[in-house]
């Protein structure tokens, strides 16, 4: 299962700009999932060069700290996948601790600027090279 030229967007809470014109720019063929239980079904099928999901931290989570701590079981097995992950500030104790634990490509704070993104972008396509 190579890495094709695939991103996967993992868009479960939003209230950003849709950025599937800047993916297209950059050469990205773009899928759109609203939930990670949908997303890890899909990576069973499929390995995205990279994945742009968000940091939710709930309190009431029973056996994970975030969203992603599902995710990311399922990322070992595709070390050539990027993940950039979008956060509030507000949640930043939480998502060092998950850091701490779990390597990721890119974190960047709402509100998301297009700039960022596109740096963040631009260096993953580089590393894919």
């Amino acid at each position: 299962m190579a890495a094709d030229n695939t991103l996967l967007t993992i868009i479960e809470l939003g209230g950003y700009p849709n950025f599937s014109p800047l993916y297209q720019r950059k050469g990205f063929q773009t899928e759109i999932i609203d939930s990670m239980r949908k997303a890890i079904k899909w990576l069973k099928k499929n390995q995205p060069k990279v994945i742009v999901a968000e940091f939710n931290f709930q309190i009431d989570f029973r056996d994970r700290s975030s969203n992603l701590d599902s995710l990311m079981a399922v990322l070992q097995r595709m070390p050539d996948t990027r993940l950039i992950v979008f956060y509030d500030q507000d949640q930043r104790p939480q998502l060092d601790d998950f850091l701490a634990v779990y390597p990721v490509f890119e974190i960047i704070a709402f509100p998301i600027e297009e700039q960022a993104l596109e740096a963040a972008l631009d260096r993953a396509i580089e590393e894919a090279a």
